[in-house]
């Protein structure tokens, strides 16, 4: 059972659509089925692509035996280093530099198990896989090294640290009360529920691409520059979309898919499978975090250091900025962090929900209630006591700050203040309880966008834009948002959205999204009003005025712009077993105007939830001798299911951000940072042991029950 409550914030004016509750736009033709998925929707003369990846973890390709399969039936064409078309390299996309890992197919190295290394194209799916798994690959192996550690000697700092380290240590050595910690976060993985699918044709001389992503803008400009096209002459769609959470940016089986109706003339689809996703579409990079506190004995901070380390791949660095998040969280006199990679034969890790801020959060919220127990300090006074005017390392002012309130209401809501702090004291029958708490925070920005609005000679109103509404209620929202700027009905607002020909406009990612697109349509709307105004008169094919604020976001004064949030959590340990539950949750946030309340807080419970996952549950283990996976499928791969999940509440408080045209900040990433760390915290004070390993497994439990009794039998 899932509670939530709020208060409904903001600037929106009376009876207005932002603020209040409405269900889906397209509720109804998602769960009656009429909603076509990338993987569903129709095209004739449609053929499939499967697959194939490599089955050693570095090498190269020394034979790709495809005689036999293309003599199976339904086969169409085996694509591989020897044979595909060639694509760009050397260019700059939204990312960066040219991902190597869009660049398939062209050469024989092989940097990692799962790397794409053919794709056989039939008739029919079955046809296709069973092709590929009957086709040989040959390679000449090398040896491989996928053992994370910080000691690596391959580690390195990424760019300069923040703050001093002279300062930084001689403020730790002048501390009263001193905090060092080693925490630790394994390999985790974003699997949405929809699987990558993509479909290519070519259509009147122009590239069409049906797909799941989060952005199709920008899918389209990487595919137009990859096959070296017009931008003009690339189309992508992606109409409905089954989860993202930082996967479905552009994957390798959209430009095969590109790449394979380039070949054969016909439409190609592909489909990956969910072991295929541990492999190709990024996840979140294992780190070890080593943070210091150094207080005086009031609590006052006086240094904090937070080193921490994540893996990437050999090819690509990607970076788990884990030691950002405390940047901005409190006030210490010294302040030093940074993010260490170390390069490995594995995948590339990628933006996964929160990426920084939630493992980042488990460390240093840890490590804060860990320095409250020292100073015999509520965590919350702790935390009230060190909150800073102004960024810790930038010196910008906040755009608004309600971390305390959070905290307040949120104290407030759960009982917090007749809590026992003393741990291990609780006790129902087999079960010690415990409660914890932590804080959360997440950027919030905005990135230029272009959107289109028409009045319609029936009175309605169309909205174009290439938005991403990845689950999260997005177009709801957008049309909410367009009634307010239009002072009409949500009923006549028809939203378009998820069309590379609407014009660019910023990903669904980063909590940006919402923000962005509103900004777009508050502008268009304001140019559609002015031209109404001056005297344009509605044609039947309707009036229709176009924004871009690329003007309007560089123009935005520099402040530190964050949505913030307080998190806390109610635990039983079974100390017989080690069997860790989560009794009850509750999170309150501080997060910019909530557009539509009903779908803000299935945002905030499923950041929440999935916080709770990677807390007791989620781990990807890797094996050492293969270089793969250990159970690369939602049967190895332990998530949060039905029964794990308790009551969960989800409240926010007053916080709207006066430089936005809505007042939104953003919450699609907000809700998982600080969850795990509450509940962290609370299985300490439910037992006397801290716990700075995830996830909290029941045998992690019982050994450190073992060793806190032998170091107390020892004493």
């Amino acid at each position: 059972m899932t509670v939530a409550t709020g208060t409904v914030t903001g600037n929106r004016a009376a009876g207005g659509a932002v603020g209040t509750a409405h269900t889906r736009l397209e509720g109804r033709a998602k769960v009656t089925g009429a909603a076509r998925y990338a993987g569903e929707v129709p095209f004739a003369e449609l053929a499939h692509g499967q697959l194939v990846l490599s089955t050693v973890a570095r090498g190269r390709i020394t034979a790709v035996e495809t005689d036999a399969v293309l003599a199976m039936p339904g086969v169409l064409k085996v694509l591989h280093h020897g044979n595909a078309p060639r694509l760009q390299g050397d260019y700059v996309g939204g990312l960066g530099k040219a991902d190597p890992l869009l660049q398939v197919f062209q050469h024989e190295r092989v940097p990692h198990v799962g790397w794409p290394v053919a794709l056989v194209v039939a008739e029919t799916p079955e046809q296709a896989r069973e092709a590929a798994d009957a086709l040989v690959v040959r390679y000449a192996t090398e040896p491989h090294d996928v053992a994370f550690s910080e000691a690596h000697p391959a580690a390195y700092g990424t760019g300069a640290e923040t703050g001093g380290t002279a300062e930084t240590e001689k403020a730790l050595d002048a501390s009263e009360v001193v905090v060092d910690a080693r925490y630790t976060t394994p390999e985790e993985h974003h699997h949405p529920m929809e699987p990558h699918a993509a479909m290519a044709r070519w259509d009147g001389g122009r590239l069409e691409v049906v797909d799941s992503n989060q952005g199709s803008a920008f899918v389209a400009d990487e595919l137009a520059k990859l096959f070296s096209l017009d931008p003009a002459s690339v189309r992508v769609r992606s109409e409905h979309v089954g989860g993202a959470f930082g996967a479905k940016a552009t994957r390798p089986h959209v430009v095969l898919a590109a790449m394979a109706a380039t070949v054969l003339h016909r439409p190609v689809r592909v489909v990956l499978t969910r072991r295929q996703l541990f492999s190709l579409v990024g996840y979140r990079s294992p780190t070890v975090q080593r943070v210091r506190l150094g207080a005086d004995a009031d609590g006052r901070l006086r240094a904090l250091d937070h080193q921490a380390y994540c893996t990437s791949s050999s090819f690509r660095e990607f970076i788990e900025r884990s030691a950002d998040f405390g940047r901005v969280m409190y006030g210490p006199d010294a302040y030093r962090s940074q993010n260490h990679v170390v390069p490995l034969d594995v995948p590339t890790p990628s933006f996964m929900r929160a990426p920084g801020e939630a493992p980042g959060s488990f460390a240093l919220e840890c490590a804060i209630d860990e320095l409250a127990e020292k100073c015999g300090l509520d965590p919350i006074a702790l935390r009230s006591r060190n909150e800073p005017e102004v960024g810790v390392v930038s010196g910008l002012p906040f755009s608004s700050r309600n971390l305390l309130a959070c905290f307040e209401e949120g104290a407030r809501r759960f009982g917090w203040p007749e809590r026992d702090p003393r741990p291990g004291v609780r006790r129902e029958g087999r079960w010690l309880l415990g409660s914890g708490t932590a804080a959360a925070r997440f950027p919030s920005g905005a990135a230029p966008s272009t959107a289109a609005v028409t009045a319609e000679a029936d009175g309605t109103f169309t909205v174009r834009i290439t938005a991403a509404d990845v689950g999260t209620g997005a177009r709801t929202a957008l049309a909410l948002i367009a009634a307010d700027a239009l002072e009409v009905a949500p009923e006549r607002i028809r939203i378009r959205i998820a069309d590379s020909d609407f014009g660019p406009a910023m990903v669904a990612g980063g909590s940006m999204g919402t923000r962005s697109w509103a900004w777009a349509i508050v502008e268009a709307v304001r140019a559609l009003r002015e031209k109404l105004a001056l005297g344009g008169t509605v044609p039947p094919q309707g009036l229709t005025a176009r924004a871009d604020t690329g003007a309007s976001i560089s123009a935005l004064s520099k402040k530190e712009r964050h949505s913030f949030g307080a998190q806390f959590a109610e635990v039983a340990v079974d100390v017989t077993t080690g069997e860790v539950r989560v009794r009850r949750m509750l999170g309150m946030f501080a997060a910019g105007q909530i557009v539509n309340p009903l779908t803000a807080r299935s945002q905030f419970l499923g950041g929440m939830i999935w916080g709770l996952s990677m807390a007791l549950h989620e781990e990807a283990v890797r094996d050492g001798a293969t270089g793969g996976h250990v159970g690369a499928d939602l049967a190895g791969y332990h998530i949060a299911a039905h029964a794990d999940i308790p009551p969960l509440e989800a409240g926010w408080v007053d916080d709207v951000d006066e430089d936005d045209p809505v007042g939104i900040k953003g919450i699609g990433e907000i809700g998982i940072v600080g969850a795990a760390a509450a509940i962290a915290n609370a299985v300490w004070h439910a037992t006397g042991v801290r716990h700075r390993d995830l996830p909290i497994r029941p045998d992690r439990v019982l050994a450190a029950g073992a060793a806190e009794r032998s170091e107390g039998a020892g004493a």
